[in-house]
């Protein structure tokens, strides 16, 4: 197995691709331990890591976030080898009741038109290029013209984070939708 890593905007993040899928549906994201334990095998055997202080699970790829007082030169190789050993002893990422839980949140039908362009939006420009910088951010409400969104993975505590929420999404969103003024950031 051949697991490829890449930089992330964020330089205390590193996205890992193990080269098959690592969830099916939707993303996961771990900030410690204990809310890694009941629910994925993969993100609990990473933070038995000394220094993995955040993970992430992708369609396709993991994203690690590394202690302030650790480097990468130290850190990689044992987060490697974690990955690799989770999948060679055939477990999933995650426990199959959790899963569910963390599929991508779907549209009621009671929401208004505007709510389903941003979604539109969101999921169709937004998320693929922000999974490519391994992270996710999704839709959270829209109140009084602005729009919450989440940011996960490797967006979350990015230094660029501001200038994409601010320079990208909310001009886009601006431009297609006029009824949004403003768009903010929301902790998950």
């Amino acid at each position: 197995m051949f697991i490829q890593t890449e930089q992330t905007p964020n330089p205390a993040t590193l996205k890992f691709l193990p080269g098959q899928v690592v969830l099916p549906h939707g993303t996961a994201e771990f900030r410690d331990a204990a809310s890694a334990h009941a629910a994925s095998p993969l993100a609990t055997r990473l933070f038995t890591v000394a220094g993995v202080a955040g993970v992430f699970l992708g369609h396709d790829f993991i994203t690690v976030t590394k202690a302030e007082s650790k480097s990468w030169e130290t850190l990689k190789p044992p987060v490697l080898a974690a990955i690799m050993d989770h999948f060679l002893s055939g477990l999933a990422a995650m426990n199959a009741a959790d899963a569910v839980a963390v599929a991508s949140p779907a549209a009621d039908g009671l929401e208004s038109e505007i709510i389903k362009q941003i979604r539109e939006l969101i999921e169709t420009r937004v998320r693929p290029a922000v999974a490519q910088d391994g992270g996710d951010i999704t839709f959270n409400r829209f109140e009084s013209g602005i729009v919450y969104l989440n940011l996960k993975g490797s967006c979350a505590g990015c230094p660029s984070s501001t200038a994409t929420l601010k320079s990208g999404i909310e001009n886009m969103l601006k431009h297609y939708i006029p009824e949004v003024q403003e768009v903010r950031q929301v902790q998950a």
